[in-house]
């Protein structure tokens, strides 16, 4: 397809939002994914272009989160290894199922992650009683693992479920789970993008602007989360809630259709 200037007026700007977003609770792609969609894009193609720029904007909140020393790494590498196993499996899927198919999936994924999102209390820094290093490393390589197969597959509201998953399965503090699960995010994309590239399913006129809006949006989203910490990163988790309930709403009545 060749985009229009009404193309970038879509994306670029819903994608800086989308990256501050993604780097303080998880859950950009519910806001990136749909910018796509919305300015004429084919789902695998809009897929695999917002691999490319959530890829980018992810390295940027990652080596903010590192250089802050807000990441458990014994949590974040093992996560990271297995959401780069799980997001390869995701993303072959995903290219074989037909695009009503993806359509439907991403739409009852929703519900499932405003639930979680009501009904789970997330420890803040202070409740921090992390697990033996080695179960710490077991239990996040299975999330990661679950989760990576999510992203490829799906995508939206990954690292949300990840900074859950951190924080309530291992015991770790809210803004270190966030910077965990941006760096296995990180990982899961990567491996995405890279299945999707060989498919040829990603648009780099649209994609390359896209990228400098994420990497904006992250920059400024993980200082915001930093400075902030676990209390303003639980408020964007409620941002990202209502979302997720406003869009499944106007899905399910027709007003949208993705």
């Amino acid at each position: 397809m060749t985009p229009t200037v009404w193309t970038y007026l879509i994306v670029c700007p819903l994608v800086f939002l989308a990256g501050f977003v993604d780097s303080v609770a998880g859950g950009g792609g519910v806001i990136s994914l749909p910018a796509y969609l919305i300015a004429g894009l084919p789902p695998k193609l809009a897929m695999g272009t917002n691999k490319l720029a959530n890829g980018c904007g992810t390295a940027t909140s990652v080596f903010k989160y590192a250089r802050s020393g807000k990441i458990a790494w014994d949590c974040a590498l093992p996560a990271a290894i297995g959401c780069l196993l799980g997001a390869t499996g995701g993303s072959s899927l995903a290219i074989k199922l037909p695009d009503n198919v993806l359509q439907i999936i991403i739409l009852a994924a929703l519900p499932i992650a405003a639930l979680i999102l009501v009904l789970v209390r997330h420890k803040t820094d202070e409740d921090e009683k992390q697990l033996p290093r080695s179960k710490t490393i077991a239990f996040s390589f299975l999330i990661g693992l679950v989760l990576g197969v999510y992203d490829g597959l799906i995508g939206p509201g990954t690292g949300t479920f990840l900074t859950i998953a951190f924080s309530v399965i291992l015991g770790i503090g809210l803004l270190k789970a966030s910077g965990c699960a941006r760096t296995a995010n990180l990982a899961s994309n990567i491996a995405s993008l890279v299945v999707f590239l060989l498919d040829g399913n990603v648009l780099f006129s649209v994609g390359i602007p896209a990228i400098a809006c994420s990497m904006l949006g992250n920059y400024l989203g993980a200082r915001y989360a930093i400075k902030g910490g676990s209390k303003k990163i639980r408020i964007v988790m409620f941002f990202v809630l209502g979302l997720l309930f406003i869009k499944t709403i106007l899905s399910f009545t027709g007003v949208i259709d993705f």
